[in-house]
């Protein structure tokens, strides 16, 4: 079974990192994150190591940042 879920937010940056500490916190603290969406709660385990790729892409008009966890 495959599930994809994309959560797309405009908030202001200090909410963004915000959420960012908080992903962060749960990674350190458990080895699961949870997300809800739409009144549905997703749990993910997380093993101790993960592939982690950071990705900064500049075109004319955007800037896009992008922290990806996979294993």
């Amino acid at each position: 079974m495959d599930i994809e879920l994309e959560k797309k937010q405009t908030l202001r940056r200090e909410e963004a990192a915000q959420q960012l500490r908080d992903i962060a916190d749960e990674l350190a603290s458990g080895n699961e994150i949870n997300m809800e969406q739409n009144g549905l709660q997703f749990t993910v385990k997380v093993p101790d190591e993960v592939t982690m790729k950071v990705e900064v892409e500049i075109e004319d008009d955007e800037r896009e940042f992008e922290i990806k966890l996979s294993w």
